[in-house]
């Protein structure tokens, strides 16, 4: 894909402090090591908004919420938010299978780049603590939208624990979920909102990104091949 300056529509909040964005899938929060010339998010946000800071940061096929600070002590303020774990996190993931609960937290140790894969994988030795929450949002013949809480912040947390749960994210072919689901090219996980205090006046910042069209019209897509769709009380 052939990024440029991106558009009006990724942005979901700015002002002196920090710019947030709709980050789609397929583009790198920073540089590619093997091909530092190729676009990231930082390098097309700062010919706008001028010299940015990354405070964290989305795998490239992830879409959704990315903040960014635009100043030193901006920066600061909202790392300590992410290190203490007081910035609350909401993604959204299509997983393969039928889940029978409802709600569920997963509490595993996980040590990246655990195997000959590079993957992140569950070791109760020398893993590190690791806790996400899970809650459904809706039920499909083959497989389930799950809202996902992660209470720390570890490589490819999600991605890791739901395949640890035999429950691998639709389309992620390192942990197990097979092919994408069409028109996704990749696997389906969405950072939906991000909520923090706002690094000058301390007031909460929610925000909130809506799905990009690959990740809506994949679920309407689902949606029309199953039966119906299954609410998470049926």
């Amino acid at each position: 894909m052939l990024w440029c300056q991106p558009p009006v529509s990724w942005v979901l909040w700015v002002d002196e402090a920090v710019v947030a964005v709709n980050k789609p899938s397929g583009l790198r929060t920073l540089p590619d090591g093997y091909n530092p010339q190729a676009p990231h998010l930082k390098s097309l946000l700062e010919p706008v908004y001028g010299r940015l800071w990354i405070v964290h940061r989305l795998d490239k096929e992830t879409s959704g919420v990315v903040i960014l600070a635009r100043t030193a002590e901006a920066h600061r303020s909202l790392n300590t938010q992410f290190e203490q774990h007081t910035a609350r996190k909401i993604y959204h993931a299509l997983v393969t299978g039928t889940l029978e609960w409802e709600e569920r937290s997963i509490d595993l140790p996980l040590r990246p780049n655990g195997d000959r894969r590079h993957r992140t994988v569950v070791d109760m030795q020398q893993g590190k603590p690791a806790l996400t929450n899970l809650r459904v949002i809706e039920r499909y013949r083959d497989y389930t939208l799950v809202e996902a809480h992660p209470e720390t912040g570890r490589t490819h947390q999600i991605r890791a624990h739901l395949a640890a749960l035999g429950l691998p994210l639709a389309g992620d072919r390192l942990y197990g979920g097979g092919v994408p689901v069409p028109p996704l090219e990749s696997f389906a996980l969405h950072a939906k909102s991000l909520s923090l205090k706002h690094p000058f006046s301390a007031e909460l910042l929610s925000l909130e990104a809506p799905y990009s069209h690959e990740f809506q019209s994949a679920l309407e897509q689902i949606r029309l091949t199953a039966d119906h769709p299954l609410s998470p009380t049926a």
